[in-house]
């Protein structure tokens, strides 16, 4: 069992990497400031891994026993929440959307809470709440920054003597807000794979902050590729400078929350700020892309999936009750059945539309 649990736990720190990690040199790489991906993966895998060892350690004290106590979180526990949120996490990978491992982490964490009924409620309440306000925040901070930066540009372009220096200093300025956005990233987000081993006493924080963040960044530059590719170019094309306002506002924040062992949505973030700064460009129709609604859709159900399911292997590895798997069953069955009938009313849609034309 500890062997499992290993194996998931240095797993899901690989998919961190790849996910929440990998995101954070979007920015800089659509805008061209760093024009090889590789390049730009191995610097948020150096940058992620110096914040993980520097600051990750209050993020772990929250995940491993700030929301279900600590004494209750055995190595099967463990296994069970590794096993729940690293599914999901993993599934968002394949497709290449950028997810949140602390929604499918603390997902995880609260629906073993919830099968063993001993969570401290007044905690989640306090994180939801933060996870509903950040990514707004960063997507107004970045939108007000994205019309200055659009001022400055302006006056920029009039400017013929000096501007190959001007840029280079920008672009300097981008790679180096990417690297401390992916610092931010580290620091919030390996406590996410390390916390259940911590709670039951497989590793020491300070061991589990090393090796955790060394799969992260070996997570970051083999499986990051897809996910940064979604973050640099399917949303919005950005400018040097707004690539800046993006990494500055989203990382900032999460470096907030992490003094302050909160785990939050790093990735909502810095997606909501790129969301921010294409909005004060286009307006209202960048929430007309068929990205940024499959982004959304993902980002709400995945701590409801990771919920459900870490609360179904408790029932059923741990209890052996089958009634909670009949119970999700269901759910899911009703889920794709609505799912299936909004999607052929589409496409009769669809097909009505085209014989009027």
């Amino acid at each position: 069992m500890l062997i499992i649990a290993w194996v998931i736990a240095m797993f899901f720190a690989a998919n961190i990497g790849a996910s929440g990690t990998a995101a954070s040199m979007g920015a800089a790489y659509g805008a061209g400031a760093v024009k090889r991906k590789w390049i730009a993966l191995v610097l948020v895998a150096v940058a992620a891994f110096l914040g993980a060892v520097i600051g990750g350690g209050s993020v772990v004290k929250t995940i491993s026993g700030g929301i279900v106590p600590s004494h209750d979180i055995t190595v099967p526990i463990t296994v069970l929440i590794l096993a729940s949120a690293c599914l999901t996490l993993f599934i968002s990978n394949l497709i290449g959307v950028p997810l949140s491992t602390s929604e499918v982490t603390v997902g995880a964490v609260v629906g073993v809470g919830l099968a063993i009924s001993h969570i401290y409620v007044s905690k989640i309440v306090f994180i939801a709440s933060v996870w509903l306000v950040m990514p707004f925040l960063a997507m107004a901070i970045a939108y007000l920054l994205g019309k200055v930066v659009r001022a400055v540009e302006t006056r920029l372009a009039r400017v013929s003597t000096a501007t190959r220096y001007i840029t280079l200093g920008f672009t300097v300025l981008l790679v180096l807000s990417g690297c401390y956005e992916a610092f931010s990233a580290g620091m919030n987000n390996v406590a996410n794979a390390i916390g259940p081993l911590v709670a039951s006493h497989v590793i020491g924080q300070r061991t589990g902050l090393y090796v955790g963040a060394l799969f992260v960044a070996i997570g970051a530059v083999t499986l990051g590729g897809r996910v940064l590719e979604t973050n640099a170019k399917k949303i919005t094309k950005l400018s040097v400078l707004q690539g800046t306002a993006v990494s500055l506002t989203s990382a900032t924040l999460v470096l907030i929350a992490s003094i302050f062992g909160l785990p939050v949505p790093q990735t909502q973030a810095t997606t909501m700020a790129i969301f921010g700064v294409g909005q004060s460009k286009v307006g209202r129709d960048i929430w007309r892309q068929d990205v940024v609604r499959r982004i959304v859709k993902i980002w709400i159900a995945s701590p409801v999936s990771s919920l459900l399911l870490s609360y179904v292997l408790v029932e059923l590895v741990l209890k052996g009750n089958w009634f909670a798997l009949w119970i999700v069953g269901a759910v899911v069955v009703l889920s794709g059945l609505v799912w299936f009938v909004r999607r052929m009313r589409a496409k009769q849609s669809a097909v009505e539309q085209r014989k009027t034309l």
